[in-house]
């Protein structure tokens, strides 16, 4: 608590020597070159996060009590960081979501005078759109919103982000059978698990309203039909193909091709 103390005291003195007021919120974003800025929340700007680093350094080690670690996402092509199974859960459907077009882990520290006084905060990730519009997202357990503190210490943030006219959630989990789906389609997401010819073929073949069995079978030829099945989780996972995934991934799923 201490450090923390003393890091707001240093970043809201400097802040002031940028000509920025102490009573307005303020963001702070690191950079891969390692350097640091503040912006003032009113003057933030989502192109401010290129080339932006997660604000804390995860790390994995054994025994810890959290699932931290790195997800690779296609969404980014680079690694996204997380802190709990629930944050990587929640990551996943990021990255299947067509409509997101940037994930920032861990983007900017807050800092904000809140009820008379300084308080700040690390959200969980920054989802940007492809309308070019901001979501703000908290992760946290439904059971863990129970406590009264806990939801006031997610509530300011969302408030100031709001104000600023992006959009603000506090996710805590999804259908378990999309969930499921989605964590089985992402094992296809790398080109290098299907290569791109591959693809290309399954979508040439595919028609709109198959079934994932019809699908493998005309894909798969002469071959085993689960040698057709890969290039088609591949197209599910990139949305060119579109299925039911509130109900188990099966041979009977209705298949449509994307518009």
């Amino acid at each position: 608590m201490y450090v923390l103390l003393v890091l707001t005291v240093k970043g809201m003195a400097d802040a002031r020597r940028r000509g920025l007021g102490s009573d307005e919120p303020i963001v702070w974003v690191r950079y891969q070159d390692k350097g640091v800025r503040a912006f003032p929340v009113d003057r933030l700007r989502l192109t401010d996060f290129h080339g932006s680093v997660p604000w804390r350094e995860v790390r994995s080690r054994h025994g810890q009590e959290h699932f931290s670690g790195s997800y690779a996402s296609t969404t980014m092509g680079s690694f996204v960081v997380h802190e709990s199974r629930l944050e990587l859960a929640c990551l996943l459907l990021a990255d299947f979501d067509p409509q997101v077009r940037r994930i920032y882990g861990q983007p900017f520290r807050l800092v904000a005078p809140v009820g008379g006084r300084m308080r700040h905060h690390v959200p969980d990730y920054l989802l940007v759109s492809s309308a070019g519009s901001g979501r703000l997202v908290n992760v946290k357990p439904a059971q863990r919103l129970l406590d009264p503190k806990v939801r006031e210490a997610l509530a300011w943030p969302g408030e100031i982000a709001e104000r600023h006219g992006w959009s603000y959630e506090v996710w805590s989990g999804a259908d378990v059978v999309v969930l499921e789906n989605v964590r089985f389609l992402a094992g296809y997401r790398r080109p290098e698990v299907v290569p791109a010819q591959e693809v290309a073929r399954a979508w040439a073949i595919v028609r709109d309203g198959d079934l994932l069995a019809q699908a493998e079978r005309r894909l798969a030829g002469s071959r085993p039909r689960h040698e057709a099945r890969p290039p088609l989780l591949a197209l599910l996972w990139s949305g060119k193909l579109t299925t039911d995934l509130t109900r188990p991934l099966s041979g009977d799923s209705l298949l449509r091709r994307a518009a």
